[in-house]
């Protein structure tokens, strides 16, 4: 069949971002038109595209991709009010926000010929390269450098597989896995106020935090300019007092539970900024995630004990915050895209098929080794840290063991999956597409059978 030209692509998302303009009447009416712009976008098959018109048209699709984002996400706000925004809608257009930006990262792939970090090589800092790494809100733009405020959020992704899990872990997928607080001092030094699996609550200069090794990133701001500012200053004094003393540490909350503030998680110590600064009105988040697997062997074995949660991805879809810009590193969406689709399925098979991690003696090891190095200093655990993880003084053994199963079991598929996208693209000088990838995935399922790694189906 002949190819077709992008410039049909460019016309479909216009199409589409028409729709999300339209009002609507009805929940049932919304939810259908959620569905139907998925369905459109996930259709989307770049193997039927010429590559070399592909390549040249990017830029414009992406900045029709962003607007549609854009508009989208802007109309939670009036959705709420009306009283639309149900389970599924909020699903729904979950989907459609992810699907944008897998649709966004496809496309720049291959305009720019499918770079890949080189190995031991870093991300560039986020909201930082090209125009193409950088989308800003037109409603932001300014022409110059993007700016921080005090009090913005900042949503980010790492590398590793258990950022991947923390994205892909609750009822409603995201493509992210942390969230932290921008605080601007007296001085106009940004920092990063954040909790750490590793280290618990901390301040770190911004400049590091945004330099960590992410793939992707979202800036957001509050409406409420002073509230945002108040909820900054809060939540670095406390973090910035907690750690002049070791008995004070706001350690890691790996329950996951949105009562009480002694522990913290990412998302956590932001809802705690917000909530305090503004005397309980404001209780992050609006709509929350549900940790609601049949198969809860996982969450007991990471010490999840939560059934509904503020996940960072929930910040998304926060009516009072506004998308200032969204960032990543194209050398490394092709990696996430294949970490999530990974651990959809991971989550997937634990729950239809009742797969679940299976302890062995080095694991167990892992898990002692692991503890022990706990209750090291931070100098040492520095020190030892190519040897053994760092890992928090709360971290329990099985939590550590597991971690370690978890990476072990992704690591070989991800691989192979890593090696078909390379095939798939000197051959066609396209990436594998999201259901190809799941495609794939269940293949392997069938051929290792009831043992995938560390996952074991029992009866």
């Amino acid at each position: 069949m002949p190819l077709e030209h992008p410039a049909r692509i460019r016309n479909d998302f216009s199409a589409l971002e028409t729709l999300v303009h339209e009002p609507v009447g009805s929940e049932p009416e919304l939810l259908a038109r959620l569905k139907q712009i998925h369905a459109t976008l996930y259709g989307v098959d770049l193997a039927t595209y010429d590559v070399d018109a592909t390549r040249e048209g990017a830029p414009e699709l992406l900045a029709a991709i962003f607007h549609l984002y854009l508009a989208a996400r802007f109309r939670v706000s009036e959705w709420r009010y009306q009283g639309l925004m149900s389970r599924e809608v909020q699903k729904a257009l979950r989907d459609v926000l992810g699907v944008c930006r897998y649709a966004g990262d496809m496309i720049s792939e291959v305009h720019l010929g499918h770079p890949r970090l080189a190995d031991g090589a870093h991300t560039i800092s986020a909201f930082t390269g090209s125009d193409l790494n950088t989308k800003v809100n037109p409603i932001f733009a300014t022409g110059n450098v993007l700016t921080f405020q005090d009090g913005d959020v900042v949503l980010m992704r790492g590398m590793r597989h258990n950022s991947a899990a923390i994205a892909r872990i609750g009822d409603i997928d995201s493509q992210f896995s942390h969230l932290g607080m921008i605080h601007i001092d007296e001085a106009g030094v940004p920092w990063m106020v954040e909790a750490l699996i590793e280290d618990g609550a901390v301040v770190s200069p911004l400049e590091h935090a945004l330099g960590h090794d992410l793939g992707r990133a979202i800036l957001f701001r509050h409406r409420d300019a002073a509230l945002a500012v108040r909820a900054s200053g809060f939540i670095r004094e406390r973090v910035a007092r907690s750690r002049k003393n070791f008995f004070l540490r706001i350690h890691y909350d790996f329950s996951m539970r949105l009562d009480g503030y002694r522990r913290l998680f990412c998302s956590k110590l932001v809802r705690q900024a917000f909530d305090v600064a503004s005397r309980g009105r404001v209780k992050l988040p609006t709509f929350p995630t549900r940790l609601d697997m049949k198969n809860r062997d996982f969450f007991h074995r990471i010490g999840v004990t939560a059934t509904e949660t503020f996940a960072p991805g929930d910040i998304e879809l926060e009516p009072d915050f506004d998308v200032v810009a969204e960032w990543r590193d194209f050398r490394v969406t092709s990696d996430l895209r294949l970490q999530d689709m990974l651990m959809d399925k991971l989550f997937e098979w634990m729950d239809a098929y009742g797969y679940r991690f299976d302890e062995t003696f080095v694991i167990r090891l892992i898990g002692v080794f692991g503890k022990l190095a706990s209750r090291l200093s931070d100098e040492a655990k520095e020190m030892l840290a190519d040897v053994v993880p760092k890992v928090p003084i709360n971290m329990k053994r099985r939590t550590i063991g597991t971690i370690a199963m978890l990476h072990k079991t992704a690591e070989p598929l991800f691989e192979e999956l890593r090696l078909l996208e390379a095939r798939s693209i000197a051959a066609s000088g396209r990436p594998l597409h999201p259901r190809e990838v799941r495609d794939i995935l269940e293949r392997v399922r069938e051929r290792m059978g009831g043992e995938i790694g560390y996952l074991v189906a029992k009866a």
